[in-house]
């Protein structure tokens, strides 16, 4: 239950982050988690491919989240 927990809190901290570097403005609650959610996997996915080493724990995961979130907006917008 708790690394449930955790990956909610992550992901909806990553989504709103994400949201607020590329458009300046959160996209609600349950975007910004599944945004988050989303986002965890396309950047764990990416420093994985890329061979970076990040920070384990909370830190660490946030930040692999709101790079993965963030790339996933801007190629959202790109092809929209």
């Amino acid at each position: 239950m708790n690394g449930l927990l955790t990956g909610i809190i992550v992901g909806i901290l990553a989504g709103f982050i994400a949201s607020k570097l590329t458009s300046g403005s959160g996209k609600g609650c349950l975007m910004d988690l599944i945004l988050g959610v989303i986002g965890g996997a396309v950047g764990g996915w990416l420093f994985d491919l890329l061979g970076i080493s990040i920070v384990p724990g909370f830190v660490g995961e946030v930040i692999v989240a709101v790079v993965g979130a963030a790339l996933v907006l801007w190629l959202w917008k790109k092809l929209s």
